[in-house]
């Protein structure tokens, strides 16, 4: 049996021979794989080469030199650990948005949103570590308190640093002194955060918290941003460069799932359906529908984290608002989650309200899922205008997975694990940038970009610059019509896949040296 070469190149001397007696050998598996590879490379490295007669920016040579998104595994298992803890209500989550620069953490104006550690990557000035926020710290509480106050004090235990955040404007309680006594007990380097310090009027409050021994209250405003560089410098100061726990937060834990679609198309029936009394892992808490994060539930042998916006549904009996409202909780759901699964009711023609969510997914990067529920209740007729309207109305997204549901029998809700793992799977998927080059190469050579005014744009070189959702990154010597950058996607998705996640294609056009 003969292994061809890399791609575009025909026999010669990379043509291996390569002969077995029976079954797959991986011997020539690995041999074809690595002439490939090796053959995608040294198109990449050439087309990288050519680069260079063009004006390129530091920011574009950096892209240009990286091999796309690389493996973090290893930096992951070392990144130290920060606990952020306090009393209710101080500003615990308000403090770790703010870390993050996004809306990650849950913030309500009520004590004991938050219930349960909660860990996040984040990073500052190049540095990487891991941020857990905590549930207020009761010293004498009791019932789902006394394990909020326990879940405390295991952060504690689980982090290579501390921030301890105090209320400025209330000043050191005595809760917070009994806390200082655990952290002191605890050895664990700690950083005193003085929040709701708004402006300079309040500097004195923060200063009167010198008593509590800790040293410097570095004053904040969690909410406005102020003063959170200065701790975050003096956070870095203190943290080790790798963790002295490592293991305590496992990465790819639970995968976040948003359950959305219009109203009454089967949302609460398909959670209740997977949730049921015997898959339910852990009861959700009376009052806990604050939070979006609701249900986790076991399903095919995984345990996934349910979404849920209920703490919005009070809004939408207000008629003019209604739209508004749930839009509002569709983004509440998709900033919580990593995929979605759109529920569409089969048994009546998909409306505008369903494109509109479906189309919210996309433009938020998340993974997606359709789920057409109410199957059961679909005759031949039906079915076959359904089809129609599906090629009509979702033509744009025939890449998401489908399943064909019915959350009131329970009949495919099955079919949802797969579907939710392939498209997981094509989110954190990373092509190499020879792969990516030699392919891109093969497709622009037999299907040229249209001559516009004379000119014909070259596609110059390609790069994967992120995942979540794949985001690819082209270099042109022209402008790229949005007619062949469909086709660019288009291509790209036969070739490595990427069901069930929107993928974004950048073009930057870049100009010859001296031609301005």
């Amino acid at each position: 049996m003969s292994v061809p070469g890399p791609a575009g190149h025909g026999a010669g001397e990379d043509e291996v021979e390569v002969e077995w007696t029976g079954g797959r050998d991986p011997g020539a598996a690995e041999v074809a794989d690595d002439l490939e590879d090796d053959g995608s490379d040294r198109m990449a490295e050439a087309l990288r080469a050519g680069l260079e007669d063009f004006e390129l920016s530091e920011e574009d040579l950096s892209l240009v030199d990286s091999e796309g998104p690389s493996e973090e595994d290893d930096e992951e298992a070392v990144r130290p650990v920060v606990a952020v803890v306090g009393r209710p209500n101080v500003g615990k989550s308000s403090l770790v948005n703010r870390i993050l620069g996004r809306r990650e953490a849950v913030v309500e104006d009520v004590p004991g949103v938050t219930r349960d550690r909660v860990a996040y990557d984040a990073e500052w000035s190049g540095r990487r570590f891991t941020v857990v926020d905590t549930g207020g710290w009761e010293v004498d509480a009791s019932g789902i308190h006394l394990r909020v106050a326990e879940q405390a004090e295991v952060a504690v235990e689980l982090a290579d640093a501390v921030l301890f955040v105090v209320d400025a404007t209330v000043g050191a309680t005595d809760t917070d002194e009994q806390v200082v006594r655990l952290l002191r007990r605890s050895g664990k380097p700690v950083v005193l955060v003085a929040n709701k310090v708004d402006d300079q009027r309040q500097e004195a409050d923060a200063a009167a918290l010198w008593s509590l021994g800790l040293g410097q209250p570095w004053p904040v405003s969690a909410l406005h941003g102020r003063g959170s560089g200065d701790v975050l410098d003096a956070l870095l100061d203190v943290l080790p460069e790798k963790t002295s726990v490592a293991g305590a937060y496992a990465r790819g834990g639970p995968r976040r799932v948003a359950l959305l679609g219009r109203p009454n198309v089967g949302k609460s029936s398909l959670l209740n359906r997977l949730a049921g009394s015997e898959r339910v892992v852990v009861d959700a808490v009376a009052g806990t529908t604050r939070d979006p994060v609701d249900e986790l539930v076991e399903l095919g042998g995984k345990v996934w984290r349910f979404v849920d916006t209920a703490g919005i549904r009070r809004r939408v009996h207000q008629t003019r608002g209604a739209d508004f409202y749930a839009s509002l909780r569709t983004q509440t759901a998709l900033e919580k989650a990593e995929v979605a699964v759109v529920l569409i009711d089969v048994s009546e023609p998909i409306a505008e309200q369903d494109i509109r969510v479906v189309q919210q997914v996309v433009d938020s990067g998340r993974a997606l899922v359709i789920g057409y529920n109410k199957w059961d209740l679909l005759d031949e007729e039906r079915r076959h205008y359904l089809e129609r309207e599906i090629e009509r109305e979702l033509v744009q997204i025939q890449w998401a997975p489908r399943v064909n549901l019915s959350a009131s029998t329970g009949r495919n809700v099955a079919r949802l694990v797969p579907a939710l793992e392939t498209a997981l799977a094509s989110w954190d998927r990373r092509v190499p940038t020879g792969r990516l080059n030699a392919f891109l190469g093969e497709v622009v050579a037999a299907h040229p970009h249209p001559v516009r005014g004379g000119k014909q744009p070259r596609i110059l070189f390609a790069t994967q610059a992120g995942t979540r959702p794949p985001t690819f990154v082209v270099f042109a010597s022209g402008f790229i019509e949005h007619g062949y950058r469909r086709f660019l996607e288009r291509r790209i998705r036969e070739e490595f896949g990427f069901e069930g996640t929107p993928i974004e294609i950048s073009v930057r056009v870049r100009e010859r040296r001296g031609r301005r």
